[in-house]
């Protein structure tokens, strides 16, 4: 009996698509990659044949129209996400669109609303999310293993100032290291803490001869009980991806948070306890788990409020930044 399998659609020839979607795509168990769009059909034809694509079109209309592909996945700039994701969700097609999802939560909700309409799935792509170890290390934190948090610490930056036309480097374009790599502490505070932030304070490098965008940014978003995610994140950096929890009975880290390796560390009297997950492709995970919504109809494991919610609190932390302020959410 042939498995049924979503037939995805991806929207441009970027480089996160090539390098790491389309092949967890690939990898997964439930999902198939059955053509590619570009603004330049050469282009496609030869990304398509590259990456052993059938199909590839010239324009994302014409993507769109095709009546099999059940899915597609935006990578286009972020200033992009909410026209084409309200275009894909009128042709009908489920929509895993690249973080972050929008430019603020007033056009994240547009955009989940219109695929509610549309009784499409909308996801954003946290493929981190999808990792077994941040579900293990949430229960963790649930079953008092490490007594009662009292802090969660992340960054997330990596050192690009030297490419040169950059599309992160164009504000107007939703550039900028809180929009790019900011999210990640962000959106992980919220899942692992399984709530709201309250009020956000930020401090930015904005630079001009990047665009002025926030090439680096730290900040310290406030959560319940005295509760607080301090981090900073940053295009114009050394590499670092680190997440860290911290209890009154033991502390949880992660070294490599949301890239690479996918083990942790729970600390707790001075012992030091190494849990050593599987290491499974995170795109592959994300792209099963979408295909079981879609396929099957279970319920997306993050929810179109999240999605809002994530972008609200994203889009506090640059407007703090931006005005020198705290920033009520």
């Amino acid at each position: 009996m042939t498995v049924q399998k979503v037939r995805w659609g991806i929207m441009s020839t970027a480089s996160i698509a090539k390098r790491s979607v389309i092949p967890g795509i690939q990898e997964s168990k439930r999902n198939i990659v059955e053509a590619v769009a570009s603004r330049s059909l050469t282009t496609a034809q030869a990304f398509a044949q590259d990456l052993g694509i059938p199909k590839a079109y010239g324009n994302y209309e014409e993507l769109l129209a095709d009546p099999e592909i059940d899915a597609v996945y935006i990578p286009l700039p972020n200033y992009l996400h909410k026209e084409w994701t309200l275009k894909a969700a009128a042709a009908g097609k489920h929509i895993l669109c690249e973080k972050p999802i929008a430019l603020d939560a007033i056009e994240a909700a547009e955009m989940a609303e219109a695929c509610q309409q549309a009784g499409v799935i909308l996801a954003e792509a946290f493929m981190y999310r999808h990792q077994k170890r941040y579900t293990a290390i949430k229960e963790r934190i649930a079953n008092g293993d490490i007594g009662d948090v009292r802090a969660i610490r992340g960054v997330f930056t990596f050192n690009g100032a030297g490419n040169a036309g950059n599309i992160r480097f164009t504000k107007e374009w939703g550039g900028g290291s809180i929009y790019d790599v900011g999210c990640y502490p962000i959106s992980a505070a919220r899942f692992l803490l399984d709530e709201e932030p309250s009020a956000v304070t930020a401090h930015a490098l904005f630079s001009p001869i990047h665009g002025d965008v926030d090439m680096m940014a730290s900040g310290m978003m406030e959560f319940s009980n005295g509760v607080a995610l301090t981090f900073d994140c940053g295009m114009w950096a050394e590499f670092r991806n680190e997440l860290e929890v911290v209890g009154t009975a033991g502390r949880i880290v992660m070294k490599n948070a949301f890239i690479g390796d996918q083990s942790y560390e729970v600390i707790k009297g001075g012992q030091t306890e190494i849990i050593a997950d599987d290491n499974q492709n995170s795109y592959a995970l994300q792209a099963d788990s979408f295909a079981d919504s879609v396929l099957d109809g279970k319920p997306a494991l993050f929810s179109m409020e999240d999605i809002v919610n994530n972008m609200k609190a994203v889009k506090a932390t640059l407007e703090s930044a931006e005005r020198h302020e705290r920033i009520l959410l």
